[in-house]
Order: C-alpha cells, then structure tokens, then sequence
C-alpha cells in the first residue's frame, strides 16, 4: 500500500522518489545478474553500489527496477491491478472490465474518488488486511464490504455503458462483469465458494480444485 499517492500533489515525482528508496534486487551486466540487494537506485545514481563502484545507471537499469516493486497498484506506461491475478477465463475478463469502467469513464471515475476519498490511510490497511479473512462481511463505518463492492460494480457496469463499445451481437461491454455481478448478487466470493465445495462437496480432499479451477 502506498499512503502518499492519495494526498494532494501526487504525480509521477513522487511516485518516482517512492521508486528511488525501494531496496534494489539485482543489476544485470554482461549476461549476469549482479547481487546487490538493500541497495537502493539512488545509489546507484551516485554511483555508490559496492558491487559496482563508481559505475551509473543506464535507463535499462531503472526499467528492471521499477519491474521489482509490489505494490498494489504499479505504474508502469499503464496502471497494472495487481489486487486480483488469475482466475478462470470469465474472472480474467471480468477484472479488466471493472477497471476500464471505472477509470476510463470520467463520470464514474469522480463518482469513485468520491466513494474514498475521506478514508484514511489507517482505514485502507484495516480493509486491506481484514478482507482476505472476512470478504464481503467486513464491517467498515456503518456499513460493509459487501455494499462498498455493490456500489464500485453499478459505477464500472454505468461507465462500460457510457463507452458504448458493442460487439458483433450488439452486447456492450457490460457482459463482462457478470462474473462481478454474480459475487455482487450472493454476497459469496471465490474464495468462499471454494472453501464451501472444500467442506461438503469434496470431502476435504484440494485435489478436485486444480481440475475444476484450472485456467
């Protein structure tokens, strides 16, 4: 989680002084990769990395760099989503979905920034580390997750419609966020739905989850 992208002034600077304090894991020289791990890049523009005395960054070496941070969100020439990886094909296409109508649609973009933009960084990393264990359920403020997840789909579901983008069968691109919908309707998500097939339907026994999740 990175705090300070959601206070006033943020831009690419800052992301890029957030970038320069990450330790290094390597530097890659002659078809090598170079150990140079706790180092950070802002030693290495001041040529200061003991593995390479004296020696300077080339924009190659920034671009491998950038490639080793984990945050949730990562800037790379676009915004990687790193909140959700994987998933059967119709999860695959639904994630995109949701992020295209939210960020790609100025009404519903605003009407998200709107959505969060009181909570506190103390705020986002309780929710963080709460639903992984209690998903929709989570309480937060005087509501849930559950509801905070109904209300980014119908924001995501009204952006894809304001794109109007349709295929062949005049479908816009609404279709794909049925995935979202269906977790939206039941209030149950994958993970839940897994642990239940786990308990009853599958004895207790994760052999049936890699055929029947494989993607």
């Amino acid at each position: 989680m990175l705090p300070f992208v959601f206070e006033q002034g943020m831009g690419f600077e800052r992301y890029v002084d957030y970038a320069l304090g990450v330790p290094m894991y390597f530097v890659y020289r002659g078809g090598r990769y170079i150990d140079v791990a706790g180092c950070s890049f802002r030693d290495f523009l001041a040529g200061k990395l003991a593995k390479l005395p004296g020696e300077l960054p080339t924009l190659d070496d920034w671009s491998d760099h950038l490639t080793t941070l984990f945050p949730e969100v990562r800037l790379k020439r676009f915004l990687e989503m790193r909140g959700a990886d994987g998933g059967r094909w119709r999860r695959i296409c639904a994630v995109p979905a949701l992020w295209t109508g939210v960020l790609y649609d100025a009404g519903a973009l605003d009407a998200a920034w709107d959505l969060v933009k009181d909570w506190s960084a103390e705020e986002r990393q309780q929710l963080r580390d709460a639903v992984p264990r209690t998903a929709l359920a989570t309480p937060f403020r005087r509501s849930t997750v559950h509801e905070l997840a109904r209300q980014l789909h119908r924001l995501a579901s009204l952006g894809l419609q304001r794109r109007a983008l349709s295929n062949a069968h005049g479908e816009d691109e609404r279709f794909f966020l049925e995935p979202v919908a269906e977790i939206v309707r039941e209030g149950r998500t994958v993970a839940e739905e897994m642990l239940t097939r786990y308990r009853q339907e599958w004895g207790a026994s994760t052999d049936p989850l890699f055929r029947e999740y494989a993607f």
